[in-house]
């Protein structure tokens, strides 16, 4: 028993730290971008054409994204913390109260705008438009479940929110695995055997996979019984 409560924790411990590392990770790519002269030829913005760059209703939406959706996903990781949940409750609600303000008014309908200019053509666009959709839906049913006191579905909602905002940097890992296994074993997109490691081929298949895998990956978590980690009274019904 000692022993797998020790893997347990060493389990959370290691995966805090991954996830925390991430945030951070995503911190320095938006940063760089909020500071004068607030740079339009880095990274993300740097692929874009210079039409969109001067739509000014889509870099409003893009320096919005960026910007509350570091602190969304900072202060979202900060609503699975057990003891931050019923230790200090006044605080748990008062993040959570943010976190739900800024995705259903900030980096929500800024990342719907997004990707009716996402690169990948129709396709990557779709995946970043349903996205969009599905995280301010699950968002706004983790405010209407919570006003109803069902703490249970209010947790689920909360968790497929996260599934959604978590895509981000999933999105992006999965472009670091891919760029790094291309580049050690010397493999060219001008080769056809290639292709769906390639953009757009590959562009496409991690938009949508970004959010599906995730969300997926949680539904198992909720169907084998996590709430029961929050809600140790739910150990003897059964789940539903």
């Amino acid at each position: 028993m000692r022993r797998n409560t020790i893997a347990l924790n060493l389990g959370k411990l290691m995966l805090l730290i991954m996830v925390v590392l991430s945030v951070y990770a995503m911190g320095s790519i938006a940063f760089p971008y909020l500071i004068p002269p607030f740079p339009t030829d880095i990274d993300f913005l740097a692929q874009k054409p210079d039409t969109l760059i001067g739509k000014r209703h889509y870099m409003i939406a893009f320096y919005t994204h960026i910007s509350s959706s570091v602190f969304v996903l900072a202060a979202g990781l900060t609503q699975f913390s057990k003891t931050l949940m019923f230790r200090y409750p006044i605080w748990h609600r008062n993040i959570g109260k943010a976190y739900i303000f800024t995705v259903l008014f900030l980096s929500g309908p800024s990342g719907f705008i997004m990707a009716f200019y996402g690169s990948g053509g129709a396709s990557a666009q779709w995946a970043f438009l349903l996205q969009a959709l599905g995280w301010w839906y699950f968002t706004y049913m983790a405010y209407v479940t919570v006003l109803k006191k069902d703490l249970v579905k209010h947790g689920e909602y909360m968790l497929r929110s996260y599934a959604m905002a978590f895509s981000a940097i999933t999105l992006r890992v999965a472009t670091y695995l891919v760029s790094s296994y291309k580049f050690a074993f010397e493999l060219r997109c001008a080769d056809d055997a290639n292709n769906m490691l390639c953009y757009p081929n590959f562009y496409i298949t991690e938009a949508w996979l970004s959010w599906v895998l995730n969300l997926i990956l949680v539904e198992i978590l909720i169907l084998a019984g996590l709430m029961r980690y929050y809600f140790p009274a739910l150990k003897n019904k059964p789940h539903g």
